[in-house]
Formats: structure tokens, C-alpha cells, sequence
């Protein structure tokens, strides 16, 4: 009997590609994890494709069902390929956190939506369409992670740099613009220690990024699962060289530290947003807050001491923000002595407490959906601050970008952390010091790809007007 074929589609922001621009492509770090993991819980008599648009530019082909997941910022070009599969009568189904927040939008552009993790209604689903009742809208609950389903792997574009494995979801922290708690609950939920070990061992790449929103998680008993998970990787020769997400608390503790480093940690990301207390306050970053904005310079140094890098993100656009508070804001994160910068713009995301706060006092300009969905790439303002005009705040980002990705300020950041690599052990500084500049550099200049080179791509290209 013929197997029904699943094509499982990973959409790309058309408009802003950001890490995926032609020259940049082999960089992109994310290889489309929900949809292995899906392909996974697909039953044996299906045959199951993933087109990665991150690669190759979506073609039609032929299928009993076609689904996809997409992020705010890609849910249009979701939209998009659903429409022709929908004129040729081939159901789709749409996940993702986007979906989850708004499922009667998707709802006007495929056949059914799934609110949620997959995990708990996806294999329902599948029953359903085969038996011909497929649902509009699919629930999942929050399931535990023991025995969690493995994904397809060998689906994903053999490209990607990066594998990625997750060990953890949920976060009990409600920042004001982050929608992770909304979708994966406020429990902190783990896998065990022995199925992840058992998982890294099967990820081909070198480099691993724990997608995780905070890979020490919260309390003592966290760090010591960390410490343990850092330890199996160790014990097991891995050879794996990793970064991941993680709040302030990643410093509290010297043996989280050490052995991170000893499994291969390369770079942490952390969320430090602002130096200022009341945007802090404004934004509901509670941890921040509790550490003190005195003491992030203490904190990146620690870190870096024991041969880690620091990714700090920032974030432009606060209510509390004027031009002056932009420029005092690079001031500060050229001086803060993190290795790598992500600096974003603050976007008010579907389902999270600041989208309906500025929706409620009508600040969002850009509310022509689906098609303003685009622009909700973090680097594009879409509301209105209140201390500025968009054009005062849009003319002055575009300064604040340019000074921190200048390739001069990169390089110099960059030979910064090749010193503090050396970690007080001249036998260690050239090992160190260069896989610390490399880390630093690379991703630096990936970020600089996103915004300034991608900028002059699309006005070399008259894209950009």
C-alpha cells in the first residue's frame, strides 16, 4: 500500500532574512526542531518531507497534508505557501507560537490550527485526516519530558552548522515582552539527565545550541542538574563545543562554571536588556532587578574568567527611552565588556501582556495584517515610543547599530576576548584566546549581517526605499 506523503515546511521572512542572506547562509544557527520532532510522532505509514526555506526556496510539490510552524515575523510567507496548496484542495496545518497566540487568524488561511506543543494531539491529528474529520483546532497540554520523542534528525538540511537539542521548557518568570511562558507554561520542566547524554551522542555537528530559555534554570537544585548534565558530556567524550541561553544566575555558581566550560560551553546568551533600573521595572525583569545593574560588569567578568564568552542582548525602543537614553545605552554596552552584542528593538509579540497593553492605547502602527507581520523582526519599529517620533527613533537606531557593528569596534571586541580567554594560565591563552576571538568575532559579525549588511543589500537591490 502507498504511504500518504507529509511535507513539513520551515518558512522564511522573505523581507528580512536576517542571518539568511545569500552570502550569510551556511551561519544560520536553528535548525527547525518542532518540525523533526513532529516528523517523529508521524506514524510509520506516512512518508515525511521537511523543505527548509533557510536553504532552498520553497517549490511546490505534491502531498495528502502539508505542515508548517512559523514565528510572528515568517507567518505571512506561511500564509503564502498555504494558499497554494489550499487552490489545489491539499489540507495544511499551521503550529507554532504565532498560531498559538492568534488561532482564529490562521484559521482564515489553513485548515487547522494547533495551539501549543505538539506532543499531547499531533498523532490525533494524523488519525483524524485519515479518517476524514480532521479539526479545526487542536489543544496541546504540557506534557512531562521524560521519555520525550527524539527528532528526525536526518530530515534536517545537512547545512546547518549548528545541531540543536533541547533539555528543558517553561519559564516561571512573566518578562512584559516575552510570550515563552504563555506558550510553554510557568513550570519549569526537565528532561532526564541519561536521554539527553543518549541524544547528544547521535547529533552529528560539532557545535550544539541548547535551545533551552535558560539552560541552569532556577534554584539549587537546577544547578546541580546542570552541573550533572555538564559532567555526563565530559564523562562521555563528547567533544562537543556548545552555546545556550541563560539569566545572571548562570554566575552564581563557580562549579557551573567549570564544568560548563570542561563540556565545551563556548558562548552564553544572556538577557541584560537594559542598565537602567526602571526599564527593568517597566519590562517585569524581575532577576535583573534582584542582581542589580551595579553588578553586570562583575557578572560578564566572572563568566569570562572561566573561559566563556558573553552574548549580552539589549533592547531599544523602552517606554522610559529618549534619544538621549539610546545613546547612553551604546555608551554603556561598549563599556559593559561583553564579548558578542544582540540588540534588538522592543516589538510587542501576539499574546504577551505588552501587545495588549500598547494595542489598548492604540501605539501600533504597524497593524495591517497579516501583511505588517513581517515586520515584527525585532529590528523594525512597529509601535509608537513615547518619548520620541518614529522618524527621530528609526534615524537614531540606525546610528546606534552603526557604531556598535562598525567592523573596527568588532574586531577590537574581539581581540578583547582572546585576552580575557586566557584565564590567568599562559598555557591555556592560545587555545583560548583564539577560539574565543573566533566565537566572539563570528557571531558579532552575524548580528552585523542581520542589520547593516543586509541594510545595504536591499538598497544595492533598489529593495530598500
Amino acid at each position: 500500500m502507498k504511504k500518504k506523503k507529509l511535507i513539513l515546511i520551515n518558512p522564511v521572512n522573505n523581507v528580512k532574512k536576517g542571518f539568511l542572506l545569500k552570502e550569510n547562509k551556511n551561519r544560520n544557527m536553528y535548525q527547525p526542531l518542532a518540525l523533526g520532532i513532529v516528523a517523529a510522532l508521524t506514524p510509520d505509514n506516512w512518508e515525511v518531507e521537511i523543505l527548509d526555506e533557510v536553504f532552498i526556496p520553497f517549490e511546490y510539490k505534491e502531498a495528502d497534508l502539508v505542515g508548517f510552524t512559523a514565528f510572528t515575523s515568517s507567518v505571512l510567507r506561511a500564509y503564502e505557501i498555504a494558499k497554494i496548496y489550499k487552490e489545489k484542495g491539499i489540507p495544511t496545518v499551521l503550529g507554532g507560537i504565532h498560531a498559538s497566540m492568534l488561532p482564529d487568524e490562521a484559521l482564515n488561511y489553513v485548515d487547522s490550527v494547533v495551539i501549543g506543543e505538539a506532543e499531547s494531539v499531533w498523532r490525533k491529528l494524523i488519525s483524524d485526516f485519515e479518517n476524514g474529520c480532521l479539526q479545526k483546532k487542536y489543544k496541546g497540554i504540557h506534557l512531562e519530558l521524560k521519555n520525550s520523542v527524539k527528532p528526525k534528525r536526518e530530515l534536517f538540511n545537512k547545512n546547518y552548522i549548528f545541531g540543536s537539542i533541547q533539555t528543558s521548557r517553561g519559564c516561571p518568570m512573566n518578562c512584559d515582552f516575552c510570550s515563552v511562558s504563555s506558550f510553554n507554561g510557568r513550570e519549569y520542566r526537565q528532561r532526564p539527565i541519561n536521554e539527553i547524554l543518549d541524544e547528544l551522542e547521535t547529533i552529528p555537528q560539532k557545535y550544539i545550541f541548547f535551545v533551552d530559555d535558560n539552560i541552569i534554570g532556577y534554584g539549587k537544585n537546577s544547578q546541580q542538574r546542570a552541573i550533572e548534565l555538564f559532567k555526563g558530556m565530559i564523562k562521555r567524550k563528547l567533544k562537543k563545543e556548545w552555546f545556550s541561553q541563560a539569566s545572571l544566575n548562570f554566575a552564581d555558581n563557580d562549579e557551573v562554571l567549570k564544568y560548563a566550560r570542561k563540556s565545551g560551553c563556548r558562548l552564553i546568551l544572556m538577557g541584560i536588556e537594559s542598565e537602567k533600573e526602571e526599564d527593568l521595572k517597566e519590562i517585569d525583569k524581575k532577576l535583573n532587578l534582584k542582581k542589580g545593574v551595579e553588578n553586570y560588569k562583575k557578572i560578564f567578568k566572572k563568566i569570562q574568567r572561566h573561559g566563556i564568552c558573553v552574548l549580552g542582548t539589549f533592547m531599544y525602543g523602552l517606554d522610559n527611552d529618549s534619544i538621549e537614553d539610546l545613546n547612553k545605552r551604546t555608551e554603556f554596552i561598549l563599556k559593559s565588556g561583553v564579548d558578542s552584542i544582540q540588540t534588538t528593538i522592543l516589538t510587542p509579540l501576539p499574546g504577551t501582556p505588552l501587545y495588549k497593553r500598547a494595542a489598548k492605547d492604540n501605539r501600533i502602527i504597524k497593524n495591517n495584517y497579516p501583511e505588517d507581520w513581517g515586520d515584527y523582526n525585532f529590528y523594525e519599529p512597529v509601535m509608537l515610543p513615547k518619548k520620541m517620533t518614529y522618524n527621530e527613533f528609526q534615524k537614531s537606531m540606525n546610528e546606534q547599530w552603526h557604531k556598535l557593528y562598525g567592523k573596527r569596534n568588532l574586531f577590537f571586541r574581539a581581540c578583547r576576548t582572546a585576552w580575557n580567554m586566557r584565564n590567568f594560565n599562559p598555557y591555556l591563552w592560545a587555545a583560548r584566546g583564539v577560539n574565543g576571538f573566533l566565537w566572539a568575532y563570528t557571531t558579532n559579525l552575524s548580528y552585523r549581517n542581520m542589520i547593516i549588511e543586509e541594510e545595504l543589500f536591499l538598497k544595492k537591490n533598489k529593495m530598500l526605499f
